[in-house]
């Protein structure tokens, strides 16, 4: 994981958190971090919400616009059963990195 991202582990914790949140991943060049530019690169995180949290506009927009505030950079939140393609699926899952999990 790239130290741009890791740096506010902290921050990303209570933002879990405070839109009920139980896992999030980052995947993509922001955890591979050899091609992550600094300047530049979003992040992308997969993200897991809690039973009995209904993932609707609020959570999903909320924790989206919080996280790009905290970290400075545009940001993808995409469900892990949003991923259709099995190709897709297994390049996210080789390359991806807890960051929050409530069950720590």
């Amino acid at each position: 994981m790239h130290p741009a991202i890791a740096q506010y582990r902290t921050g990303i914790a209570a933002i879990c958190r405070r839109y009920g949140i139980r896992r999030l991943e980052v995947f993509g060049s922001a955890a591979r971090a050899s091609d992550f530019d600094p300047a530049h690169s979003d992040a992308d995180f997969l993200v897991e919400f809690a039973p009995g949290v209904e993932p609707g506009l609020h959570s999903i927009f909320g924790a989206k616009a919080d996280l790009e505030a905290l970290l400075g950079r545009g940001v993808d939140l995409v469900e892990p059963g949003a991923v259709r393609n099995p190709y897709v699926l297994a390049s996210i899952n080789r390359q991806r990195a807890i960051i929050f999990s409530a069950e720590d």
